[in-house]
């Protein structure tokens, strides 16, 4: 394959891109389908819609350049994908589980994030202002389902998740609870502080 010049460039790498978002209206739904958290559930299933929508708009990004859709297998996503699969089929805890595809889908979330980037300022420098305006729509619609996983990570996931390698500890190796360790009894009277004299 020849790629004489960065408008031909910028055409394979939009048929990659494109082939990426409908291997991702595949994968969401079986996202959406193994995660426990129902928060988790819903945003898997709202960027479904959102992804559709970006094919959609890639579609309209061809046009705007003189080109017909056409999709280009992307390896890349092809390999997220099924790593995020492989995870969903491990021996996991629910909240574990969860946690593995917030990774997984994030991962997703960059990649497409750095393609679209990229492909937005291609598309300036080649004189493609509709085009660009429509690619940085995309990006900031990847962006804000990156920050979501992110929120839903850091206010329950990940915590639930902790919180139950925090239980297989302090079970007995028979299997049995074993009595949790109290912490030393705080109090809120200040430590006296020593001044040492001086000698005159």
């Amino acid at each position: 394959m020849k790629l004489p010049n960065l408008d031909e460039l910028f055409l394979h790498e939009l048929k990659d891109i494109y082939d990426a978002e409908y291997q991702l209206t595949e994968a969401l739904p079986k996202m959406a389908k193994a995660a426990t958290d129902s928060e988790l559930a819903t945003a898997f299933a709202n960027h479904l819609q959102e992804t559709r929508g970006h094919v959609a708009r890639l579609e309209k990004v061809f046009r705007e350049c003189d080109e017909e859709p056409e999709r280009e297998t992307c390896r890349g996503m092809r390999g997220l994908i099924a790593e995020g699969e492989k995870l969903m089929h491990e021996d996991a805890e629910p909240a574990v589980r969860d946690a593995a595809l917030i990774s997984a889908a994030q991962r997703v979330e960059h990649y497409e994030m750095a393609a679209y980037g990229t492909l937005r300022n291609w598309a300036g420098i080649l004189g493609h202002t509709q085009a660009q305006a429509l690619l940085e729509e995309t990006l900031g619609e990847e962006q804000a389902a990156d920050e979501t996983l992110t929120e839903i990570a850091d206010r329950c996931v990940n915590v639930q998740a902790a919180e139950g390698e925090v239980e297989d500890q302090e079970r007995e190796p028979n299997g049995s609870p074993q009595p949790k360790s109290r912490s030393p009894r705080r109090t809120n009277q200040p430590a006296r502080s020593r001044r040492s004299s001086s000698k005159r």
